[in-house]
């Protein structure tokens, strides 16, 4: 296997003259994999470069080829560092922002924390004059590089707590929320352990700015501040951001919204209100058996509670007030949530389950749940254990509760 990146990433050998130009010479697929990668490096040193600066370059290839699935074409000319790759902008996503900005009628923006420079090549691209700044040194070198191409972009290495706003016409922050220690990356999850923190996001749009800020999907309703827009994304049903947009840049009369990116396009649920997790249990929000379809939510409209507003629109009801999942009895599309035809309805009782899977020939098991304490892998080998291996029907079991019930759904995935 490739070494792994040192915990503080040393970009010197990849922008010297040799190391720039022997990246950019090779193929974008040169280390598609870690196979790929050691293969590569291996390749090199035959043919006589530095050991120093092979490690550094495949290293580098290797987070292109991983930046694609983010960046598209544009990660083939970018330098990466891995804890700005894992949380840099998707492309498209980015392109959202950034016209944000533009649909509100501004012209330069302070890019404040800006990491690799994904978002501020997206505004760049949408002309807007755009300042990035970046405190680590490293990755204000790697940004720097990756905008170049844009004239009106610009990189200043600088605390952005520290800089300057005069004279700008707006904020975006993309607060770092990960640490780097020797054995990788983590995420950081206090928004006040952000840099820069949530309440220095605040205090500028306290200023009057209009300020926008890309936050980690898992901020909890009662962090978001007040007088502000706050839109979960998903994107192929990953979620990816929460984005807090304050002053011109919110939308009136959005408090929440939910915005689903798939192949099938965009598609958006919004309300005008705080999220009121008591809703369900006060009765507010229609509650019934299991029939018909079953639908899982995008973990978006999870994350905006917006159920109640999702289920609405197919005539559903939640199987528990404290359950995300709902039926309905009859299908009707949606691009909020996934549907499940409903075959039957099993009490979650391991041995009853594996006579289930063995008498009904059973040999591929799929097993999402919510509401339990279960570990999908390992009950799955409990179930398959024993099961007919020349089997090749496959079976999908939802595991949820019902109030005090605990139950296995037998589902068709529609």
């Amino acid at each position: 296997m490739p070494s792994p990146a040192p915990a503080t990433e040393d970009l010197a050998a990849v922008l010297s003259p040799e190391g720039f130009g022997l990246l950019n010479s090779l193929p974008p697929d040169a280390a598609a994999s870690d196979q790929a990668a050691l293969e590569l490096n291996l390749r090199l040193r035959k043919e006589g470069q530095a050991a120093e600066l092979v490690t550094a370059v495949v290293h580098q290839a290797r987070l292109r080829a991983q930046g694609a699935l983010k960046l598209g074409p544009f990660a083939s000319h970018m330098v990466f560092t891995r804890a700005g790759l894992e949380q840099a902008t998707r492309l498209n996503v980015a392109a959202l922002h950034a016209r944000r900005f533009v649909n509100a009628g501004l012209a330069k923006v302070a890019d404040l924390g800006c990491g690799l420079g994904a978002d501020a090549m997206a505004m760049a691209s949408l002309e807007l004059d755009v300042t990035a700044v970046e405190l680590d040194e490293t990755t204000a070198a790697a940004a720097t590089v990756n905008l170049m191409p844009w004239p009106n972009a610009r990189v200043v290495n600088a605390d952005a707590t520290g800089f300057d706003l005069e004279g700008f016409d707006a904020v975006w922050l993309d607060p770092a929320r990960r640490t780097t220690s020797t054995s990788g990356t983590s995420r950081l999850f206090d928004p006040e352990a952000f840099s820069p923190p949530l309440s220095y996001v605040e205090s500028l749009a306290d200023r009057g700015l209009p300020v926008g800020v890309k936050l980690g999907p898992g901020i909890p309703h009662e962090s978001v501040p007040a007088k502000c827009e706050a839109q979960w994304v998903s994107v192929n049903g990953d979620v990816t951001e929460a984005a807090l947009w304050f002053g011109p840049l919110a939308r009136p009369e959005v408090r929440r919204a939910a915005l689903v990116l798939s192949g099938g396009g965009s598609h958006e649920l919004t309300a005008s209100d705080d999220f009121d997790p008591g809703a369900a249990l006060r009765g507010e929000v229609p509650v019934g058996d299991i029939e018909g379809y079953l639908y899982e939510p995008d973990g978006a409209v999870i994350r905006a509670g917006l159920v109640a507003e999702a289920l609405e629109q197919v005539g559903g009801h939640l199987v528990d007030p404290h359950i995300a999942y709902f039926c309905a009895p009859e299908l009707l599309d949606t691009p909020f949530a996934r549907a499940y035809k409903v075959l039957r309805v099993h009490p979650y009782n391991v041995k009853a389950l594996r006579m289930w899977v063995k008498s009904a020939g059973i040999g591929v098991l799929d097993i999402k749940k919510r509401g339990l304490d279960v570990a999908p892998e390992e009950l799955r080998r409990l179930l398959l254990a024993g099961a007919g291996k020349k089997s090749k029907r496959r079976a999908t079991l939802v595991l949820t509760r019902i109030g005090d019930r605990r139950v296995a759904i037998e589902v068709d995935p529609v």
